[in-house]
């Protein structure tokens, strides 16, 4: 386990930093399919907000924004909304992840956009659970170590 820093400056800081780059992280998932950036990017940025406070907090109190038991089903989640997306498309017609095939009523261009900002969604949310789970999983270790 992670024991919290010893300097209230790196936990003041940390507190006040991680909601600013969390939001940032936002913008960047949900601007990615009109520009550069996407759910990679805004996924590695928001886990790397949480790990930040895992390392300046402690692995208890920056449990209690996001709980390490929390992380691998949120990373299959963003698996399975992934693929769903394409099931879906596939379901209707088209190919694997040809977003014209969803079945929202919309005319192509706005399915299109639709189609990739529900990726970017699902990359996002699948590398925060994974990266998350990696880091508290190489913390704290086995018995045997």
């Amino acid at each position: 386990m992670i024991q919290p820093s010893d300097s209230p400056i790196i936990a003041v800081v940390s507190r006040a930093l991680a909601p600013f780059i969390q939001v940032f992280a936002l913008y960047v998932v949900f601007h990615g399919h009109y520009g550069p950036g996407g759910g990679f990017q805004g996924g590695a940025m928001f886990a790397a907000s949480l790990i930040l406070l895992r390392l300046s907090l402690g692995g208890s109190v920056a449990g209690n924004q996001f709980r390490s038991s929390w992380a691998t089903p949120i990373g299959a989640v963003g698996v399975f909304l992934f693929a769903g997306v394409g099931i879906v498309a596939l379901a209707f017609g088209g190919e694997y992840l040809n977003y014209a095939f969803l079945p929202f009523g919309l005319e192509q261009a706005s399915l299109r956009s639709f189609g990739i900002l529900l990726i970017e969604i699902s990359v996002a949310v699948a590398l925060v659970g994974t990266l998350v789970a990696i880091f508290d999983d190489l913390v704290e270790g086995h018995e045997h170590d």
